[in-house]
């Protein structure tokens, strides 16, 4: 299993940027996080794990890998829609899956390139997909690009962490904005933490 990489040098410097951060930091210590290194694998496990649970996630995605046993471009541009399905998620889901694996395979998305562009670009070429969106896209820059400074407003346990951090009872586009300034250029660190502070009460 690969895990999102980070050390010292990120916490040292999320530690100097923001004292309530680094207590938080200290307090949870190191966290380790599954990344997909692979980005059409990470692409299909991201669509059919939307608006389920992570266990019910984990079930299907243990049906993809034994009814496909290597999930490629091909390989799920060949599928059948409803092979797709069988493995437990929606049709709707499957026709999304099926249309990215034929989109790649074809040639029209170069997933290679995007490990070469800005995460701007990244997410624009990613919602262009259906069943892609913007929070999705940003999942795919830190969970499979592993990119360092994603840190996402569309993101529920992203802000509640934030919230919970600081003792905010609400929280503005304009104050996330300077936190995610703050935490720059090692955003998708502070994210990880944000996401364990945000199952906590305040502190």
């Amino acid at each position: 299993m690969e895990i999102f990489r980070y050390g010292e040098k990120e916490i040292t410097y999320l530690k100097k940027q923001d004292e309530v951060l680094g207590a938080a930091i200290d307090r949870i210590g190191l966290i380790q996080r599954r990344v997909i290194p692979d980005l059409f694998e990470a692409l299909v496990n991201s669509i059919l794990s939307q608006q389920i649970s992570s266990k019910a996630a984990e079930t299907v995605w243990k049906r993809m890998l034994e009814r496909f046993d290597v999930i490629t471009p091909e390989s799920i541009a060949k599928a059948a829609v409803e092979d797709i399905q069988q493995c437990g998620i929606t049709f709707r889901k499957a026709k999304y899956i099926k249309e990215i694996g034929e989109t790649v395979f074809s040639g029209k998305l170069d997933l290679e390139e995007l490990k070469h562009l800005p995460d701007q670009q990244v997410i624009e070429r990613l919602v262009a997909l259906n069943g892609v969106g913007k929070w999705t896209a940003e999942m795919l820059l830190i969970f499979s690009l592993q990119r360092p400074d994603v840190v996402s407003w569309g993101d529920l346990g992203i802000r509640r962490g934030m919230m919970n951090l600081y003792g905010l009872t609400s929280l503005s586009p304009e104050q996330f904005a300077r936190y995610r300034q703050k935490y720059s250029p090692y955003g998708s660190v502070a994210s990880l933490y944000l996401w364990e502070l945000a199952a906590q009460t305040k502190v």
